[in-house]
This record gives C-alpha cells, structure tokens and sequence, in this order.
C-alpha cells in the first residue's frame, strides 16, 4: 500500500499564523504536525510515502523529512499548484499510486488511541474498494457524516448536513483500491472533485464501509486555533503522565524494524539540545539491552 499525506492548502482558518508557513510544518507541542499523521501511515504499514504541498513549502518538507531513508521509509515530494484538496492529491500522486492501494491522510489530523496499529492493519487486510474513519462528535454539522448498516457498509454521505442523519463525523483518513485515481480523474473531468465526491462513487457502487474509531480513541482535526491550542493540550497532557511520547515517528521506526538501536541513537543524538532528542536517545539505549522492543509505548 502506498501513501499520501495532503500538506498542501492555504489553512485560511489560521491566518496569519499559516501566511508564511504550511500548517503541518506548525509544532504540536513537541514535533511537526506532519509527524502525526507520517506515524499513521507507518503503522499502517505503508512505507512509501508522497507528501503533496504547494511549490513554495515543498523545500521545508525536503528539509524536515528528507528521503525518508533515515526512517527505513521512501519519501518524495510533489507540488500541488493549485489548492484542490484531497481529490485532486490523488491526480497529483497518481504515478505514485500505480495500481497499488492507497492510504491517503490529512496533514493536519491528528489520531491517537490503543490498538490503533492492529486496527489499521485489519483495515489494510481487509480493503475491498474505500474504507473511512467515523468518529462520533456533539456536532457533525461542520463535517462530512457518514451512515452505516449493521455490517458498517456506508448507507449515505452528507458533506455539511444541517439535519445529519447521524453523529458520525468523517475523520481525515482514507483507503482506497487503486480504481480511486481512474474515478478521481472522470470526477475531475467534470470540475475539480471534492474527496466526498470520490467516496459516493464507492458508496453507489456498494464497496464503501466505515471502520469506528469509539472509546479510547482521540481524532483531532487541527484546523482553527483553538483545536490546534486542544490538541497541543491533549499530547502534552498525556506525554506528562505517560513519560511516552505520541507519534514519535524515530520510535514508530523503531518498533517496526524499520531502523536498528544504533540508528535510532543517531537520529536522537542530531538533536542533543531538546527533550525530544534525549527521548529517542533513551528508546534507542534500552532497545540495545535486550532483543526486541523493551521499552513501554505508546505504539500497539
């Protein structure tokens, strides 16, 4: 399965605190946005990665995350001249997609929970045309909501309802078979497709189901300040309690077998001076102790 990360988009919501950055390149308490979302996707199982941003961040993104090799990933870069959003990410990547799978996530989202690992692989494994993340909110006006049946097949799709038939918000996180570029493209023909747009095309055809993020699961969609201020809140709280740290993508890599002790020691001592940096450097010390991973986690 391949990935995308959509970091493109003007985050208007945010001005003028995104006037001259990307908003996944703004922190979240102690890391980038963007590394939220890059740790979905490893634990996905997804190690090649496209990150589409705007010509003029695409230099920033190189910089941050480089090649991905320093992970054990495969990371490129691509522009997205114009701000067409998560459909049009897809026309952008299409050559990356091939005729593989697709997991295509939101920069600015945020997801957090136990078991979250074997629920994604489970998704993966279990992909027949689209699969979407609901999450169930006070109020799903402001979203695309989603009903399912018993089986959690998608009944219907509302983008924005004003009556929402239920409180299943539409998180920013998608799978799709590869047919997702060839719909895209003949939505795209007609105008620039919305990604709810794509889904209902699943939907009508019957191969759109919705995997549940309930209890014990955090989705935070970072789009105004204040959700960006609650989400910097909801990570500091629980790396304080925990002593872990949340999407810590040198510890994700880690866990996965993607880098070794002594890598992972490396990338921890480029950062000598943060906390972040002495974080992984003692992940990387107690993995050296014994084989396999030792340390508690947030990671499962």
């Amino acid at each position: 399965m391949k990935g995308i990360i959509l970091a493109g988009g003007s985050a208007t919501r945010l001005h003028p605190a995104t006037l001259g950055v990307s908003q996944p390149l703004l922190p979240v308490y102690d890391k980038p946005l963007v590394y939220y979302p890059l740790s979905v996707l490893m634990l996905a199982g997804v190690r090649d990665v496209l990150v589409v941003s705007t010509p003029a961040e695409l230099p920033r993104f190189r910089a941050l995350l480089r090649d991905g090799s320093h992970l054990g990933l495969r990371v490129t870069h691509r522009a997205q001249t114009r701000p067409g959003g998560p459909a049009e990410a897809l026309l952008v990547g299409a050559d990356h997609v091939g005729d593989d799978q697709v997991a295509l996530i939101q920069g600015d989202n945020i997801f957090h929970g136990t078991g979250f690992r074997g629920l994604l692989r489970s998704a993966v494994a279990e992909l027949d045309g689209c699969t979407l993340f609901g999450y169930g909110v006070a109020d799903p006006r402001p979203y695309a909501v989603a009903e399912v049946d018993g089986d959690g097949r998608l009944v219907s799709l509302e983008e924005r309802p004003a009556a929402p038939r239920s409180n299943r918000a539409v998180t920013g996180l998608y799978l799709y078979d590869p047919d997702v570029v060839g719909i895209a493209s003949a939505l795209a023909a007609r105008g620039i497709p919305g990604i709810t747009d794509v889904n209902r095309v699943y939907l009508r055809r019957g191969r759109a189901r919705v995997v549940d993020l309930g209890r014990g699961f955090a989705w935070q969609d970072t789009g105004t300040e204040d959700a960006l201020l609650a989400a910097a809140h909801y990570v500091r709280t629980l790396e304080h309690r925990q002593g872990l740290r949340v999407a810590c993508v040198e510890e994700v890599a880690l866990h996965l077998g993607l880098i070794d002790a002594e890598q992972c020691h490396r990338l921890g001592a480029a950062m000598p001076d943060s906390g972040y940096g002495r974080y992984v450097r003692a992940v990387a010390a107690q993995a050296r102790q014994v084989s396999g991973p030792p340390w508690k986690s947030t990671i499962s």
